[in-house]
Parts: C-alpha cells; sequence; structure tokens
C-alpha cells in the first residue's frame, strides 16, 4: 500500500507514520528527515537545504521531486510506502510518479500544531533548526496555502481519508487503520 500523510506541522505525522509502518508493515519515510539529514552535510546541496530549513522555506520542487524520487526507488520502497511531507503542492502531486493508493490528512488546528511545536521545543532533544517561531508561522502560512488545496485534488481522486488529529495517538492511528480498510 502506498499511502501520504498530510498535515500542518506538529500536526502528529511522525507519530503516525511509525505507527502506520508497524501495523502495515510497510516503511515510513519522512522527508523532513531526509532534509534534516542532508542539512547536516557539508556539501553544496546540503549548505542549501539548510539555509533555506532554518528560514522556513520550503525547498525547490524540482529538487524535491528528485530527492524524493531517488529514495523510493531503493528496493525497500517497491511494495508499498507511507510518505509524510510530500507532496506539498499542486504541482508536486501531478508530477509525483508513484501511483497513490490513499491520503490520509491529519487535521488538527493551527493553535494546536502551535502548542505540540513549542512543547517539542522545550524537550532540547527533539528542537530542530527549523523550529523557530518565524519559521514555524511561515510554514503554517505555506501550508495553507499551498498544502491545502492537495486535500480537494486528492478528495476528487477518491484518495482522501480525513482524520481529526486532536485525539489521542493510539485513537488516531485506531482510526486510521479502520478507514483504510
Amino acid at each position: 500500500m502506498k499511502i501520504i500523510l498530510l498535515g500542518v506541522q506538529g500536526s502528529g505525522k511522525s507519530t503516525q507514520g511509525n505507527l502506520l509502518s508497524e501495523s502495515l508493515k510497510v516503511p515510513y519515510l519522512s522527508t523532513g528527515h531526509i532534509f534534516r539529514q542532508l542539512a547536516q552535510e557539508d556539501t553544496p546541496l546540503g549548505k542549501e537545504i539548510k539555509k533555506l530549513m532554518t528560514k522556513g522555506y520550503l525547498i525547490p520542487d524540482d529538487k524535491t521531486l528528485e530527492i524524493v524520487t531517488d529514495y523510493l526507488s531503493r528496493p525497500e520502497y517497491q511494495n508499498g510506502f507511507i510518505l509524510d511531507g510530500y507532496p506539498r503542492n499542486l504541482s508536486q502531486a501531478e508530477s509525483f510518479p508513484t501511483g497513490i493508493d490513499k491520503v490520509v490528512y491529519i487535521n488538527v488546528s493551527d493553535e494546536e500544531a502551535r502548542r505540540r511545536i513549542e512543547g517539542r521545543n522545550d524537550n532540547k532533544e527533539q528542537t530542530r533548526p527549523d523550529d523557530t517561531p518565524e519559521a514555524i508561522t511561515r510554514r503554517i502560512g505555506i501550508f495553507h496555502k499551498f498544502t491545502k488545496p492537495l486535500l480537494e485534488y486528492y478528495k476528487n481522486k477518491r484518495a482522501l481519508i480525513e482524520i481529526s488529529g486532536e485525539q489521542a495517538p493510539e485513537n488516531i492511528n485506531k482510526e486510521i487503520i479502520r478507514k483504510l480498510k
């Protein structure tokens, strides 16, 4: 099964991606994780990604497609995957070469997302370089402007599942599994 997770930053996509990976026995791939790894590399690409992420900007579409396509071509993703963080806009969705079975939208309010991210920042071990207040505000705005229109796109393709993300993680997971069946 090939699944995309959508939701504003802090909606719980990583938590659900990992839980779904265990339940469905398919790997979870987070573009945010990939980009954070690349940003630590002392390469021109790593430096470019770090600069963009620190300011809360998205990685350009062509570069993101190249990186995601490269990862998904690996053997471990051939029988399915759970993808978090891609596509982020209509252009990316239309150019995405891999057939998608379902898109799970984890819906939380901006206030709840902010509260969760601030809580994550209180735990210094989980702090991310792109979790500054300015970057968070910018990324929430980007989500509403560019990613939210994907909901209608995938709804028209009869692939969208919407879940309330403002409940206990285990309840969210149970609801996703139930709706996938």
